[in-house]
C-alpha cells in the first residue's frame, strides 16, 4: 500500500519541466539536481513534497527527450508513484527500470493536496479526500517484480538475470 498526497499537474508535462535544461550541468550530482525538480512545473515543488507523496498529471505525461535522470530525480525527491492519463513510453520505461510507478488512470477526480491510498496489487486508488476509488490499468507481473526489487539493476543484481514468467 502506498499512501500521500496529490502533487497534480496538467496536461503534456515534459523532461524539461521535470528537470530543466539550465540545471543539465547538475547530472553528476543527482542530489542537488533532485532540489530542482519539477521547478518549472511548481518552482516550490521540491520544498513541499513529502517521501510518499504523488505526482498527478493529465495527458502526455514525461514527453521530450530520453533523460532517465527526469524519472530519477523524481524519485529522489520522495515521490513514490505518478498518476497520469498518459505517459510518454520512453518515460514509462526509465521510470520502471529506476524503480518508480507509473499509473495511467483517469485523474480527473483527483485535486491538488488529496491524499491518496493506492494498492498496486489490486489495481485501485482511494482518494481518500472525496471518497472516490479508482482504478488503473494494471502493471504486469513482471514490472511489479522489478518495482518491488527497487528497479531493474537491483532486481538483475538479486535474480542474476531477467527472468520472464
Amino acid at each position: 500500500m502506498l499512501n500521500g498526497k496529490a502533487f497534480k499537474f496538467g496536461d503534456s508535462i515534459s523532461t524539461d519541466h521535470i528537470i530543466p535544461g539550465r540545471y543539465a550541468h547538475l547530472r553528476s550530482n543527482l542530489p542537488e539536481l533532485a532540489k530542482h525538480v519539477m521547478e518549472d512545473a511548481d518552482p516550490d515543488f521540491a520544498k513541499k513534497v513529502q517521501k510518499g507523496d504523488f505526482i498527478v498529471g493529465g495527458i502526455n505525461f514525461g514527453l521530450g527527450s530520453s533523460r532517465e535522470h527526469a524519472p530519477l530525480v523524481i524519485k529522489m525527491a520522495g515521490v513514490k508513484a505518478i498518476l497520469a492519463k498518459s505517459v510518454a513510453r520512453i518515460f514509462f520505461r526509465n521510470a520502471i527500470n529506476l524503480g518508480l510507478p507509473v499509473l495511467v488512470c483517469d485523474t480527473d477526480k483527483i485535486n491538488n493536496g488529496d491524499t491518496l491510498k493506492i494498492d498496486m496489487k489490486a489495481g485501485t486508488i482511494k482518494n481518500l479526500t472525496n471518497g472516490n476509488t479508482l482504478t488503473f490499468s494494471p502493471i504486469p507481473e513482471a514490472m511489479l517484480k522489478i518495482l518491488d526489487e527497487g528497479g531493474l539493476l537491483p532486481y538483475i543484481k538479486k535474480y542474476g538475470r531477467f527472468k520472464r514468467d
